[in-house]
């Protein structure tokens, strides 16, 4: 391949009437960099470059005058990548062309026979060569010594010597969107799956492929995954399809093509025993299929069933074992807030039977479960939120055990996968790991809320779209939404064990997650509200008893949590309750009834908000629950919220109502609770008709208002 020189030699023209003065974040860039030899900055935009003269102004001001900017009309087609490698200035455009510059912008040599793709970017391994200058270039003499690398578009790297101008293929990058990623239950093998149908074998440990599939007329590959014993790879497609290949060699023609749907399969997974595989398609339905083993003939896959068991999409499917024996179960989590078991073992051809469905989450959605380890005698699924909570459900009640604080990390977690106890002695804790819109984490088991137990770090920055573990729990592998790419990353959990141990131990991390810490306001406060709740139950008595308590009991937990500002329904009030009463039942067999300071303390942090609740959450609430008045503010009628408090959510009956807003606006006292001001009567007058988000967090709350002052409690409008 030769290098073109017939322009070599023509300066770039600077283009005419350059703007008086440009301020530098008005000027859409997509490459910036220092120039080497001289005070500038080279910015491209477009076809052109741009050149800033570095001044005191400049740094001080950030404004260019007329002295300071120059525009250079380059080339032809826009450019994607701009460098500079021993005094030259190099540029690549959206043809494939690179052109070389001396640092003046003289053009030197041009690469424009290379038949590549868009490039993205070019660096340089070099070798000094000084002579820059056009009249001593030679005809078969590189402008720069050294080898030059080139990314595409579409993830192709190649390099180019510019010697001999020979280029060479070193990464064959594919216009794939991978999709779906599963890892081999025993072997280093990872299975892809892309947008184009392209199913690859990769070994990880060689770096090479050792297979490759392409599904011509099934559309695109959503997700994948391997039976527990490496027989089987199951493929789900866009289609509807499900494709059932041997692991071992996924070209062979005895794969079993199946289909119940036209819905696009977006989850897949196998029972422990390899003998069912269930599938959850966008129709929010899920389809078994069973092996049936006839003698005299091969195993072959049927399919028992498609049951519309969701009423909002499914958003995970798991299988696990019964405790009283070996038969598979299965259990589907959806956006419906409900957790669905199947009965596999009555279930039938034409007839998937289920077990028991239950409402887990009173307005939180769960987005993933997984099995918890092992760590108890109780049998837990961990379930996440989009409240960033993660809470541990007694696998046969269903009855929530625990809730923590799970990690805030910009997007709630929307995959979690428990990694394989690892050989290392010095290691004994179990490990999740677990993504979100963007990121990939590991996080310390058990879960108590302790921020310092888990860590993230951006893997796709436009978004991760699967992440599957190693056999060994060495490694994870991660696809992107959009980036085209799939990462391999390698585990160190002794980083993670030492972050935590510098978060401190007991209850240090959780007082830091109190607004002032250990020493500020608000731990005070709570500490006098707690012992008012001692003084409360136990009355006179307290100090005559020996030792003095330092516990109270749970029936005071609601009120505590209220006195600072956590207002929990009765749901939330039953689930910690909850868990403390049961916290020591498997160990002891008996109930906890009293808690003290630090276990409260436990429990706000992980019960509350992760971000509290800010008044755009109410002003939407209006939005959809009111009406707009003529003047655009949004409304909602006195006997519209009698109504909704009645029958919405948790009921409560018209006492309660009366109750609540008398309390609220003052108007009943304990030392006279005859002063009833007649119910009805008392909420005609003191509650306006028309009530505002501004009125009744103002006004009815008593909480101030963005715009008021703090502390001021504002008359209802008239």
């Amino acid at each position: 391949m030769k290098a073109d020189k017939h322009d070599a030699g023509r300066a770039a023209p600077p283009l005419s009437d350059p703007p008086t003065a440009t301020h530098q974040s008005d000027v859409s860039a997509s490459w910036s960099l220092f120039h080497l030899r001289m005070p500038q900055i080279l910015t491209v935009i477009g076809r052109d470059v741009v050149v800033w003269e570095v001044t005191e102004d400049f740094v001080k001001n950030q404004i260019l005058s007329d002295k300071t900017i120059v525009h250079f009309c380059l080339q032809e087609n826009p450019i994607t990548a701009l460098t500079m490698a021993d005094g030259l200035i190099i540029t690549a455009d959206t043809k494939g062309e690179i052109y070389f510059y001396d640092d003046t912008l003289i053009l030197l040599l041009v690469y424009n026979k290379l038949n590549l793709d868009p490039i993205a970017s070019i660096s340089f391994t070099k070798k000094s060569n000084k002579r820059h200058t056009q009249e001593y270039i030679q005809e078969d003499e590189a402008v720069i010594m050294g080898d030059l690398l080139i990314c595409t578009v579409s993830s192709t790297v190649l390099q180019l010597n510019t010697q001999s101008h020979s280029i060479q293929t070193l990464v064959y990058g594919k216009r794939e969107l991978h999709s779906a990623v599963a890892c081999h239950p025993s072997q280093p093998f990872v299975a892809l799956g892309s947008q184009l149908g392209i199913l690859k074998v990769w070994d990880y440990n060689k770096n090479t492929v050792t297979d490759r599939r392409v599904f011509e007329t099934e559309g695109s590959i959503q997700c994948v995954s391997f039976d527990y014993n490496g027989i089987y790879l199951a493929v789900g497609f866009s289609n509807g399809s499900v494709q059932i290949l041997s692991a071992n060699e996924i070209q062979s023609d005895s794969a079993e093509s199946l289909r119940c749907t036209t819905e696009s399969i977006h989850l897949i997974a196998f029972s422990s025993d390899s003998q069912y595989l269930a599938t959850a398609d966008a129709g929010k339905a899920v389809t078994v299929f069973h092996m049936q083993k006839n003698e005299g003939s091969l195993p072959q896959w049927i399919c028992l069933d498609r049951y519309h068991s969701h009423s909002k999409p499914i958003t995970d499917l798991l299988f696990g074992l019964h405790l009283d024996s070996t038969y598979p179960r299965l259990l589907s989590l959806g956006m419906d807030r409900q957790l669905v078991e199947y009965d596999l073992e009555k279930s039938s051809v034409g007839q998937l039977i289920i077990k028991s469905s239950d409402r887990i989450e009173q307005s939180a959605v769960p987005l993933c479960m997984t099995w918890f380890p092992p760590l108890t005698t109780e049998q837990f699924l961990l379930i996440a939120s989009d409240q960033y909570k993660m809470k541990l459900l007694n696998s046969m009640t269903k009855m929530c055990r625990k809730t923590v604080q799970g990690p805030t990390l910009g997007s709630p977690i929307r995959k979690m996968m428990v990694l394989p106890k690892h050989k290392e002695p010095e290691i004994m804790s179990y490990h999740l790991a677990f993504i979100t819109d963007d990121r990939l984490g590991l996080q310390i088991l058990p879960v108590d809320g302790n921020p310092y137990k888990s860590t993230a770090l951006i893997c796709h920055a436009t978004g991760v779209s699967s992440a599957s573990c190693s056999y060994d729990g060495k490694f994870i592998f991660t696809t992107g939404v959009s980036d085209r790419s799939s990462i391999m990353w390698e585990i160190n959990l002794n980083v993670l064990d030492a972050a935590t141990a510098l978060g401190g131990k007991d209850m240090i991390p959780f007082y830091s997650l109190l607004e002032g810490g250990r020493e500020g306001k608000f731990y005070r406060d709570m500490e006098e509200f707690f012992y008012f709740c001692q003084i409360r139950h136990y009355g006179s008595s307290l100090m005559k008893k020996k030792p003095v308590p330092t516990e109270i009991p749970l029936s005071e937990v609601p009120s505590l949590m209220r006195a600072v500002g956590y207002f929990p329904t009765e749901h939330e009030i039953e689930d910690m309750q909850n868990e403390v009463k049961f916290s020591r039942y498997s160990e002891t067999g008996k109930y906890v009834t009293d808690i003290d300071l630090q276990e409260c303390i436990k429990l706000y942090v992980n019960h509350r908000p992760a971000f509290g609740i800010s008044y755009n959450e109410l002003v939407q609430a209006f939005h959809v629950l009111g009406k707009s008045e003529s003047t655009g503010q949004t409304v909602l009628l006195r006997h519209e919220m009698l109504e909704l408090l009645q029958a919405r959510g948790e009921h409560m009956t018209m006492d309660e109502v009366e109750e609540c807003f008398a309390t609220l606006l003052g108007l009943r006292s304990e030392d006279n609770k005859e002063e009833e001001n007649c119910g009805e009567h008392l909420l005609e007058r003191e509650v306006p008709e028309e009530i505002s988000p501004e009125t009744f967090t103002n006004y009815i709350l008593g909480f101030p208002f963005p715009n008021s002052k703090e502390g001021s409690r504002s008359p209802p409008p008239e």
